[in-house]
């Protein structure tokens, strides 16, 4: 909706369906962002009231809502806005009572305005990005925590290197809107080497089973400065080889190296608007 008419019409038409529907017509408006980017705060909370956050992680690359590619830094906020946007997660934590290890998702728009959209309470598939820039352990921090112990690391002494990118190894087929693509894995090549790291469990002869994500693997590089990061992960795309399935690797690789990525010049729309046909377009 574009005008105040517009706003007045479908309000009356949502009040009555809610009426008809559960004999209640009371109902809740959000704010539309258009085009946002996808930013969220690592965060860390004992059980004796500390709680710390871990920088951000840009979650903008995603497919139908599913994240596909993250980084930190974010090449969208600046320090004055990561600052405000981290202790505004602290101050949530803090309200909530939260323990654990945990995740605070906020939009932001193209005036720099973030909003809350959810929490996750839970270790999340991009938390290594975060490991390999803070050189923490989460999930050992994890466990600490839910053993009673406290966290002794201050904010203070939180320290950011480098910048560090995920890409998710899916087993689908971009080409054939993106169908999941079970099977046996025939052949395996992971990369390796100086700023990168491999978390999955797949080895040659694993049995990709129909029923579950088909996130088989992760990739995370990281170097001194973002070009570094995205140089690192097109060296590991590239000599990454899975055989007996299909894969999203070339896909993946197609994004890595775009301009509008390299710029940083991306929001959450930009797979729809840039790879509407399945990573079909801009293959040069």
């Amino acid at each position: 909706m574009n005008a105040e008419e517009e706003l007045e019409t479908s309000y009356n038409l949502v009040k009555q369906e809610a009426k008809l529907s559960f004999n209640d017509d009371e109902i809740y408006i959000e704010k539309f962002i258009r085009n946002p980017r996808h930013v969220e705060i690592q965060i860390l909370a004992d059980e004796h009231g500390n709680v710390i956050h871990l920088g951000e992680r840009d979650c903008s690359i995603q497919r139908k809502n599913q994240k596909i590619i993250e980084e930190t830094p974010s090449t969208a906020i600046d320090d004055k806005l990561r600052n405000k946007m981290g202790e505004a997660a602290v101050k949530a934590a803090k309200i909530a009572g939260y323990t654990s290890c945990g995740t605070i998702e906020f939009l932001v728009d193209n005036e720099k305005n973030f909003y809350f959209m959810e929490m996750n309470t839970r270790i999340q598939v991009e938390h290594p990005i975060t490991e390999e820039r803070t050189s923490l352990d989460l999930i050992k921090a994890q466990i600490k925590i839910a053993a009673g112990e406290v966290l002794k690391l201050k904010q203070k002494n939180v320290e950011f290197k480098g910048h560090s990118i995920e890409c998710r190894i899916n087993a689908e087929n971009p080409s054939k809107n993106f169908m999941p693509c079970p099977g046996t894995i025939t052949g395996l090549n992971l990369p390796g080497g100086n700023g990168i790291r491999v978390d999955t469990a797949i080895y040659e002869g694993y049995t990709i089973p129909p029923s579950y994500d088909s996130m088989i693997a992760k990739i995370i590089t990281h170097g001194e400065n973002r070009n570094e990061a995205i140089s690192k992960m097109k060296r590991a795309l590239e000599e990454l080889v899975i055989e007996g399935v299909d894969t999203n690797i070339e896909f993946l690789f197609k994004i890595i190296k775009h301009p509008n990525f390299i710029r940083g010049n991306f929001d959450t729309s930009f797979i729809e608007k840039e790879f509407a046909s399945g990573g079909k377009k801009h293959d040069s």
